[in-house]
């Protein structure tokens, strides 16, 4: 069913849903000539101007579109809540195939709409998105992050994300075991692309033990070429039952975590950097019921975006390496909670960002 302009009726119900909505503003922008058409979805400015990245995909349909950016946006409030940083959540797709659509006329034109929103939203890169993509955004609105060093920017942040996730881990150690060393723990890492290859060198670093999978060959070769202590198995579904395993850090899709993996999770903790691990609401309880510890995807994986923001104050590598590092205590003062609360640590998570929002507001 959709209403009289065509959009679903059911993304405009989550738009104006209190649980799942609240968003501040969505904006539809189209630039024939380019042949862009891309959805902004502003959740929330109550902590400062929305930030998070653009998105870049080919959506079965524009209603998929619209209801991706909204769930994006919403969990871009909840990161940077609790990545301390004085933004919002935004987050913005471009549909189509980038392989295919993408060019400097439709980036251009996409810049000019992120410049008309004046300052509320500031984008990034994301799936689809790089670093040279922003450049070329750049060109039509200061409020584009994650350039090149060559114009201004950080560049890539993948460095800075897998350090926050390693923090994440180190807490999710203390909590668990009493100590924050990873030495002699056995680490399962799936996916060793942008950001997991340099967690697998933290984790070396702090004498784990590391086994690994990933899609691409020639990722997991890189990897053992540089560590040839590290081990690989086929896939997820043989890493995550590995007798054992005491840490599972998925760095790869959303959607690790679900009711085919939890049964046969073997690993104590779960900490990694993808976005949007829990493939629907309720299996933060299943885990939780099997005692593994959740280390919350959006808390843990939040050193990108702590870099990307840095980028609008000038960047400095060494500030943003010390707020990263701040990931440690924040995930321990969410396990805190999580306890005192008798809640998943997910939903401790939830109410410690939905808590700072809300006192944002007050005047």
């Amino acid at each position: 069913m959709t209403d009289v302009t065509g959009a679903s009726v059911d993304v405009l119900h989550t738009l104006f849903r209190s649980d799942q909505g609240g968003h501040e503003q969505v904006v539809l922008c189209q630039d024939r000539a380019s042949g862009l058409k891309a959805v902004i979805a502003i959740h929330s400015t109550a902590l400062g101007p929305a930030l998070g990245g653009t998105r870049f995909h080919p959506y079965a349909t524009e209603a998929a579109a619209v209801a991706d950016a909204l769930n994006l946006a919403r969990g871009m409030s909840y990161k940077n809540a609790l990545a301390g940083l004085g933004h919002g959540g935004g987050k913005a797709v471009i549909i189509g195939d980038p392989e295919t659509l993408k060019s400097e006329e439709l980036l251009l034109a996409y810049g000019r709409f992120v410049e008309s929103l004046g300052g509320r939203y500031v984008t990034a890169c994301d799936v689809g998105t790089y670093v040279a993509d922003m450049d070329v955004v750049a060109r039509e609105t200061r409020w584009a992050t994650g350039r090149s060093p060559e114009n201004g920017g950080a560049g890539d942040s993948s460095v800075l994300t897998a350090y926050g996730v390693f923090q994440g881990m180190r807490a999710s150690a203390q909590h668990l075991w009493g100590s924050p060393s990873l030495s002699g723990r056995l680490v399962g890492v799936a996916g060793v692309g942008k950001v997991g290859h340099h967690l697998v060198n933290h984790l070396i670093q702090d004498g784990a033990k590391v086994v690994v999978t990933d899609v691409r060959e020639e990722s997991v070769r890189r990897i053992q070429a540089k560590y040839p202590q590290v081990t690989a198995v086929a896939d997820t579904a043989t890493l995550i039952r590995i007798e054992g395993l005491d840490i599972y850090a998925p760095c790869a899709l959303g959607g690790a975590l679900g009711d085919d993996t939890v049964p046969v999770l073997t690993a104590k903790v779960v900490c990694g950097a993808a976005n949007n691990q829990l493939a629907h609401p309720g299996v933060e309880k299943d885990l939780s019921d099997r005692s593994v510890l959740y280390a919350p995807d959006y808390v843990v994986n939040a050193g990108g975006v702590i870099q990307v923001a840095d980028e609008l104050h000038g960047f400095d590598f060494d500030r943003c390496k010390a707020q990263a590092a701040r990931i440690y205590d924040t995930t321990l003062e969410i396990f805190a909670r999580a306890n005192e609360e008798g809640v998943p640590p997910a939903v401790a998570a939830d109410r410690i960002a939905e808590q700072r929002m809300a006192e944002a507001r007050r005047p």
